[in-house]
């Protein structure tokens, strides 16, 4: 079910971000947000809501964790998950249809480590359960050899703060 949860979730963030005004508007506050407030909208109103639909697919993902993966409260539960999330939006540069495609890469290196642990393969436990994350490694490094790919798709104002002008 969640397979195919994310499957509609990518099409309907793209259909969002590409075909709607809404995502237009969305799109040219992270290229522009002095633009976007020029020509009348509301930028940390924007932004506010965008953030709060992030927390909302993040926090099913965290439901998730808590009442199916792992179906009672563990201390450190997300294990660093959160930045693999973030990796995978880098590795995606801000792609939702490759950020679906990343996250099937990076899950499927989970589930192999697990499986490989259940098979016993005489690889040590704490080598296998850093597979996630020296793949996470790899795959940043490997990106980062061409910063100009990186920062290619990258928002434009990403991480700057919005001050209205007067």
């Amino acid at each position: 079910m969640l397979v195919y949860l994310s499957i509609l979730s990518v099409f309907g963030v793209s259909w969002f971000l590409y075909s709607t005004r809404w995502g237009l508007v969305v799109r040219a506050i992270g290229e522009n947000h002095d633009a976007a407030y020029s020509i009348g909208y509301s930028v940390k109103f924007v932004r506010m809501m965008v953030i709060l639909v992030g927390g909302a697919l993040a926090g099913l993902g965290g439901s998730y964790l808590s009442l199916a993966y792992t179906p009672f409260w563990v201390e450190n539960m997300t294990a660093g998950r959160g930045w693999i999330a973030l990796a995978l939006v880098v590795f995606a540069s801000w792609k939702p249809g490759r950020a679906l495609l990343g996250a099937y890469l990076f899950g499927g290196i989970t589930i192999i480590q697990m499986h490989a642990q259940g098979f016993d393969v005489q690889i040590p436990a704490q080598v296998m359960s850093s597979l996630p994350y020296l793949a996470t490694i790899f795959v940043l490094v490997l990106i980062s050899r061409d910063s100009s790919r990186t920062l290619l798709n990258a928002p434009a104002c990403l991480g700057k703060n919005f001050q209205p002008s007067s």
